[in-house]
Order: C-alpha cells, then structure tokens, then sequence
C-alpha cells in the first residue's frame, strides 16, 4: 500500500505524484491518503486503482477550474476540461473522501465539474462532492454533440459504450444538473443537496444522457433528496438526452420537489422516449397524483427489475 501525507509523514505528499509513480496496477493497487485538503486537480488513467481516504471529512481534494475560464489559446475551458478529479479507467474505487470544485455558482462561472467519472466498475462510497453546476459527470458523453466544441476534454474521442458505477452512502450537492451523464448508475442511500439560485427552478438534480439501447441508466435507492432552496423550486431530472432514464425507489423527498417532478428541458419528442419512473417515494415532496404525465409510478412487480445486482450486473464487484 502507498500512503499520502500533506504533512510528509507518507510515501507521497500529493495524490498525482502518487498515482504516477504506479507501473503495473493488473493486480490492484491501493492508495491510502491521510487526512488533509490537497489542493490539486487528480487524473486517474490505469486500471484497478483503490483510494482509501483516512476519514471523508479529512481528506478533501479541491481545486477551483470552471467552464468559462479564456484559456491561453483563447478559448474557453468548456465543461468538460474544468474537473478537480478524474478517472477515466476500469475497476476503480474511491472510500473516505471529499472532492471538490470551488469555482462558484453557474451564474458566474459556467460548469464547474468536481468529479469526471468514465469507466466500468466504478465505486464511490462514503464519498461528498460539493460543486454547483455539473458537480458529477458520469461517462461516457452522449453519442453526439449538439455544437461543436461542445465535448472538448480528455474523452471526447472515446469509445461510446454501456459502463457501471455505483455510488454509496455519498453526499452530493450541486444547482443546474448536477449529476449528469450516459454511465449506468446505482445510487445507494445517498443524499443530494440543492442549492438555492433564486430562480423559478434553482435546481435540477439530475441530467442523464442515457444511451437508447441501454435497459437501465440513473437508479436511486433510499436516497434522501433534499437541500436550502425555497418549495416547489427543484426538479428531480430534465432530459440530456431524450432516452434519459431516472428511477426514484424508497426515497425521501423534501417539499422543494415541484409537484410534477420532472421537467422535458422543452423536449416534448422525450415525452414518449425518458423513463422517469418512482416507486414508494414519501415526504413532502412525494405527490404522485401530481406527476408529469410523462412520468409513471412503478407497481410492486415492477420495481423487481430495478435491483441493484439486476442494474449493475452479476459481475459487478
């Protein structure tokens, strides 16, 4: 096991010197990371590579990028080039610890992502990530964009294709779409903040972009979803892409949820293509009978498709 310490009490006092001092990761490598804020932005490019923070509190790694940010050549940085923390490898898995981007509120930043996250078999447990707007991505991008320019960043060339993650006892806060992506994600007893941008709708929990041939895309299970914004000023999930798929089981909503939960992002050709889907939802913002017509409570046959093993795969580990 390598260990980091800010302090000099380690192998590595920052995290990237430690990721690239690794050689061959085939057989697993952990990194064990001691408390401290490490004020670096993290890329993660091998295969089977383990973070294991000392205590999520303590180990924070943050750094401050943002979309609009003019580059040297001019250009701006762009969404997909203003991550603190990337991984974009197999097999991963990240416990104990905090990331952060502190750029600020969309409204004067742009997209600022605090983890970018591509690959299969990836875990995040007992993990926070505080940004604002874009705080997750969860790749691979959509199949195509919309301007060019738009995917600019370290994946716009990869491969398109179905991928894993699973996200536990995490703590996620963000504004405008937030979590947001075409990876396959299980999201297990997390709770995901709001924040309050005094607008109609301050927040949009989520944005998935899930791929059309793909059975499953965002799952929540027993999540609590909640925040500082004001009543009825947040909405569950708006439509990336028109084949988005978020579904809500045994969650905790507070009354900042709209009535409707869901919003098409004037998309009413995903009317018939977005599986917004719940299931025994409770708390104030619960109210079922309200919904948008496009979204649809599961019944208790239903539901049974939306196992973690079913969403993830029998060989997930």
């Amino acid at each position: 096991m390598i260990t980091v310490d800010i302090n000099n009490n380690g192998d590595f006092t920052s995290i990237q010197e430690a990721i690239n001092s690794l050689k061959d990761t085939s057989k697993g490598v952990t990194i064990f990371i001691k408390n401290g804020v490490y004020k670096e932005r993290v890329e993660i490019l091998k295969d089977n590579v383990s973070l294991i923070g000392e205590s999520r509190d303590g180990v924070i790694i943050t750094e401050s990028y943002y979309a609009n940010e003019i580059l040297e050549d001019g250009v701006k940085r762009g969404t997909f080039r203003s991550y603190t923390f990337m991984v974009n490898a197999n097999n991963f898995h990240a416990t104990n610890i905090t990331f952060k981007n502190e750029a600020g509120f969309g409204k004067m930043v742009g997209q600022a992502v605090a983890v970018y996250a591509e690959g299969d078999k990836i875990t995040f447990k007992n993990c926070a990530m505080y940004g604002h707007q874009d705080t997750l991505f969860t790749g691979p991008l959509p199949k195509a964009e919309k301007q060019v320019g738009g995917f600019t960043g370290p994946t716009m060339d990869a491969e398109r294709r179905i991928v894993h993650q699973l996200y536990e006892d995490c703590y996620i806060e963000g504004e405008v779409d937030f979590i947001f992506g075409s990876a396959v994600c299980y999201f297990n007893r997390c709770t995901l903040y709001a924040l309050d941008r005094n607008e109609k709708i301050n927040s949009y929990y989520t944005a998935p972009s899930t791929y059309e041939e793909s059975k499953y895309g965002y799952v929540f299970n027993k999540c609590i979803l909640t925040g500082n914004c004001p009543k009825h000023t947040v909405s569950l999930s708006r439509p990336w892409r028109i084949y988005a798929k978020a579904v809500f089981i045994d969650c905790e909503y507070s009354d900042q949820v709209i009535e409707e939960g869901f919003c098409d992002w004037n998309k009413p050709e995903s009317h018939e293509t977005v599986n917004y889907f719940e299931y025994n939802g409770h708390g104030p913002g619960f109210t079922p009978s309200k919904r948008a017509a496009f979204s649809k409570q599961l019944n208790n046959l239903e539901v049974q498709a939306y196992t973690k093993e079913k969403v993830l795969g029998p060989d997930f580990n």
